[in-house]
């Protein structure tokens, strides 16, 4: 059977995923300067006998796409790891800790990259038995790509033509809260929008002893903070999940001082693209109705970063079919809704994908500190469960559309 070949295998590769996974964690490299970690990505698919190989996006040598039987006709799939670490110093009394002051992997995509190349490496070992093409896509900058008026990774992927020929994508985040070993997914939406706004507000600075001499901006933008939550309580149906918050609030100088503006800073989450797109119309309305009243005016800056994460049904069903058959009926739940981001969902606005939580939380191994933290770490007994889960989805996905059963089971 064709699945427990790729069980045996993903078992087989157990200390090589983990000693990448390792390599990776010791040196983390941030958004789009992920060049050594490219190289040694590259240099792997090379040896395995990858076609297409592409290297470096966005005008960087940062990112890598390799191809699976790149001339053969029939169906094709996607398979997507974030290559990006962050900016914070880890804490981790590990051997394998940041070599890099100051810069860690602390949400993962260490793991990611490894669990994929653990799987490239199985499918490459039975290319010849796939009825289709096998796209591994190593993506830069999924933590940092909004900032700096640069677009996120995955968009800028796309719109440098990784999807081409492609049908469907296929992605993984190791998750700690979830227990080592288990699935959690879920059909439609599953991970929230994330935008950023910034609202400026001008109005006429002067002694704060002497307010009628003034145009108090301030007065305006706490109005505009408390009136925000109406979009939530009045504009919204009670039954979506909305959340806009302000992170920023940055006003004067001095006690005695009323300043000329004042800058709010905020985001916004929403499982709803067309709630997303609506939103900045009704922030803005907001913040331009109180600054008309109280004589200031508004600037707003609205930022898109990503959309919601949203799975297809019919292939979301079929990898909860492929995921039961590796970890178990009860090794598969329903995942939350969650109100994170991921830019994966730039793909699945292009084509259709499934995005899936792969547990690696331990609380013996010190693996269940929150993502983004200077503890955070990956239990490696999780690493040849998702070597399994993205080799056999890709391999179950080709035979079902490729219309042969020669890889079921």
């Amino acid at each position: 059977m064709v699945g427990e070949r790729i069980k045996a295998m993903a078992e087989s590769l157990r200390g090589e995923v983990t000693e990448l996974r390792h390599h990776f964690h010791r040196y983390p490299e941030t958004a789009w300067k992920e060049v050594e970690t490219s190289d040694k990505v590259e240099a792997l698919l090379r040896e395995w006998g990858f076609e297409n190989i592409r290297r470096g996006f966005r005008g960087t040598r940062s990112g890598v796409v390799a191809d699976l039987n790149a001339g053969r006709e029939g169906p094709s799939i996607a398979l997507r790891a974030d290559m990006d670490a962050l900016a914070i110093k880890e804490e981790n009394p590990v051997p394998y800790a940041s070599a890099h002051e100051g810069v860690m992997h602390a949400c993962g995509h260490d793991a990611h990259m490894a669990i994929l190349l653990g799987a490239g490496k199985v499918l490459a070992s039975m290319r010849e038995e796939l009825p289709g093409r096998v796209r591994l896509i190593f993506q830069p900058s999924e933590e940092g790509g909004s900032t700096s008026g640069n677009y996120p990774g995955a968009e800028h992927l796309i719109r440098e033509g990784v999807l081409e020929g492609i049908d469907a994508i296929a992605g993984l985040h190791v998750w700690s809260p979830l227990a080592t070993g288990l699935v959690a997914v879920r059909p439609g939406p599953m991970m929230s929008a994330c935008d950023s706004w910034t609202a400026r507000i001008h109005g006429k600075g002067g002694h704060g002893a002497m307010p009628q001499d003034a145009i108090d901006p301030t007065l305006a933008a706490t109005t505009f903070v408390n009136l925000l939550q109406t979009i939530v309580s009045r504009e919204v149906d009670p039954k979506e999940i909305v959340v806009v918050s302000v992170g920023k609030f940055i006003a004067g100088s001095a006690f005695n001082i009323i300043p000329d503006s004042v800058e709010v800073t905020g985001t916004v989450r929403t499982f709803d693209p067309v709630i997303q797109a609506n939103m900045p119309g009704m922030i803005g309305r907001i913040a331009d109705g109180v600054c008309s009243a109280l004589r200031c005016r508004a600037e707003l800056d609205y930022t898109r970063f990503t959309p919601p994460t949203i799975n297809d049904g019919e292939l979301t069903s079929r990898f909860i079919e492929a995921a039961k058959r590796t970890v178990g009926e009860d090794g598969v739940q329903a995942s939350p809704l969650i109100m994170v981001s991921e830019d994966f969902s730039y793909y699945q606005e292009k084509i259709p994908g499934v995005f899936f939580l792969l547990g690696c939380g331990n609380p013996s191994k010190r693996t269940d500190n929150p993502h983004h933290s200077p503890r955070f770490n990956v239990d490696d007994d999780a690493l040849p469960t998702g070597v399994e889960l993205l080799a056999a989805f890709a391999a179950d996905y080709l035979a079902a559309r490729g219309g042969t059963g020669a890889l079921k089971g």
